[in-house]
């Protein structure tokens, strides 16, 4: 199965470019995040878009309400049943975020060399001299000649519908400002950034925490992205909050970093969180253009060596309205998989793009060929390098099936777990075929009533390059005192077989805890 896999490095025949991709159970080992709005909200779409490679649902808690997002996950449930394709929720919090607000929702043309006012007034009507925003505070946190953005859903970059402002004078709450670009803001959602300045609004907002307990509750969510989030202590007090809401204290939690502020004190807070997303859009914004590149880069290794997912956004926002994406789209994606990235998100292309079902399947697609020369064995050694000596039992096992599937050109690992830590472990090390993570339930009690674990860890897999999980029956142990459960075993070959990963004579790694010992099996299989 890997013997087509190519470095960067090796000279690549222009035979091989022009070869089709072949069809695949999974599309790419690097997973797909799809925001699910107006475009994106239909049985028939989201059906689409699991087939064609979306694992995780965003949920975009900065517009729309909750009854709006309750349908569409509904939906997502009739999709994912009639596909048998598992998708993970996750819940993007609004978070200190300013916004024009335009009640009206007409459009408001703005032209450049012009003034206009920002004012915190919320029942003044949105015009082409005067815009209404949600905070009261901007007049005290900028000063004269400071940038100001603002941008539909985020910032496209497209300076039709993008407007730079220039802060010319203060005026008690208002701030004027000066208009160096003409453009038109058309639609509800117009989100405003100051770059570099900090605003003083709490990262978890009383809004947040309301959708978070009722909505998150309701719904079991597998995932919280942090919006804005700018110290460790934002993912504490989140953890604080989610630890008090039942079942939501196993959600995890992903720090979106989207400005100076994240970007200074991205080590503390890559070590409390669970993931990290770079939200280049802000981020690109506040940095000077020449260095988002250079973060992206230095932020995704340090996510890869502690075995944390790094997800990247902002990749084809040309799709958002046409069928293909740029060139430049199309080599960012399958750099920022290169780099390393577990994930891309897909937000306004998926939103309210045109064509959602085809923007997850060209994703996919460029990710699956960028993976043919991902530089695995490069990667492992920098991997085992930053890791050290010793190495920790787990650790130690997971370099090892990694390392023992590459060298014997097995077709899959199969690992057993019923937290999904060994799992995330192999996946760490990047092999080139896919981890098939078997969950293993596990019985708990309340002191009122039983429940099994297992569903949560399965989904949260959905996320990490290359794994892929099954939850098994719960009769099975994850541990054997005597050795692998045959049953379980045949039940995972049988998935990745109907999966076409597995084939016959193929080869198989097999990782499972024995006892207090972990093995990892070497397996030929027959006709």
């Amino acid at each position: 199965m890997n013997s087509n896999h190519l470095l960067l490095e090796e000279p690549i025949r222009m035979s091989s470019i022009l070869e089709p991709p072949k069809p695949s159970f999974f599309p790419a080992m690097t997973k797909i995040v799809g925001t699910l709005g107006p475009k994106s909200r239909s049985v028939e779409i989201i059906s689409g878009c699991l087939k064609s490679g979306m694992s995780v649902a965003r949920f975009d808690f900065s517009w729309g309400d909750s009854e709006f997002h309750q349908q569409t996950l509904e939906n997502l449930k009739i999709a994912v049943k009639s596909t048998k394709k598992l998708c993970a929720i996750m819940l993007d919090t609004g978070g200190p975020e300013l916004q024009v607000v335009n009640k009206t929702e007409q459009p408001i043309s703005l032209e450049a060399d012009t003034k206009v006012i920002l004012t915190p007034d919320q029942d003044k009507q949105a015009t082409s001299n005067l815009l209404p925003i949600n905070f009261h505070g901007l007049s005290k946190a900028v000063k004269k000649g400071d940038t100001i953005f603002i941008g539909q859903y985020l910032f496209t970059g497209n300076e039709t519908t993008s407007v730079w402002l220039e802060v010319a004078e203060l005026s008690g709450e208002d701030v004027v400002c000066l208009i160096k670009n003409s453009a038109t803001l058309s639609g509800p959602l117009y989100t405003l950034h100051v770059s570099q300045i900090r605003i003083d609004m709490p990262t978890l907002t009383d809004k947040d925490k309301e959708v978070i307990s009722t909505w998150g509750v309701r719904n079991n969510i597998d995932f919280l992205s942090l919006s804005y989030t700018r110290h460790a202590e934002d993912i504490r007090h989140a953890r604080a909050f989610l630890s008090k809401l039942g079942e939501l204290n196993r959600t995890q939690i992903f720090a979106k970093i989207e400005n100076i502020e994240g970007l200074t004190h991205f080590d503390e807070i890559l070590q409390e969180a669970d993931g990290i997303i770079l939200s280049r859009g802000n981020l690109g914004i506040d940095l000077p253009t020449e260095k988002v590149f250079l973060f992206q880069k230095a932020a995704i290794y340090k996510c890869n060596m502690v075995g944390k997912p790094a997800v990247v956004n902002r990749v084809v926002d040309s799709m958002t309205d046409n069928l293909r994406p740029t060139r430049a789209e199309a080599t960012d994606v399958a750099n920022a998989v290169l780099d390393g990235s577990d994930a891309i998100i897909l937000g306004a292309e998926t939103l309210r793009g045109l064509y959602p079902v085809e923007t997850v399947s060209t994703v996919g697609k460029i990710c699956a060929e960028a993976e043919k020369v991902f530089n695995q064995d490069l990667y492992f050694k920098k991997t085992v390098k930053y890791v050290g000596e010793p190495m920790s039992h787990l650790e130690s096992i997971a370099s090892s099936a990694v390392r023992a599937a590459i060298k014997v050109k097995a077709s899959a690992i199969i690992c057993f777990t019923s937290t999904g830590r060994a799992a995330r472990l192999i996946a760490k090390y990047r092999p080139t075929l896919p981890v098939i993570s078997v969950v293993i339930p596990r019985l708990k009690t309340n002191q009122l009533h039983w429940t099994f674990s297992g569903a949560f860890e399965a989904r949260q897999s959905l996320i990490v390059r290359g794994l892929f999980p099954m939850l098994a029956d719960p009769r099975h142990p994850a541990e054997s005192k005597t050795g692998t459960n045959e049953s379980v075993l045949k039940v995972a070959l049988d998935h990745g077989k109907a999966s076409g990963v597995i084939k016959p004579h193929d080869r198989v790694v097999v990782c499972q805890k024995l006892g207090d010992a972990s093995v990892v099996k070497i397996l030929e299989l027959e006709a």
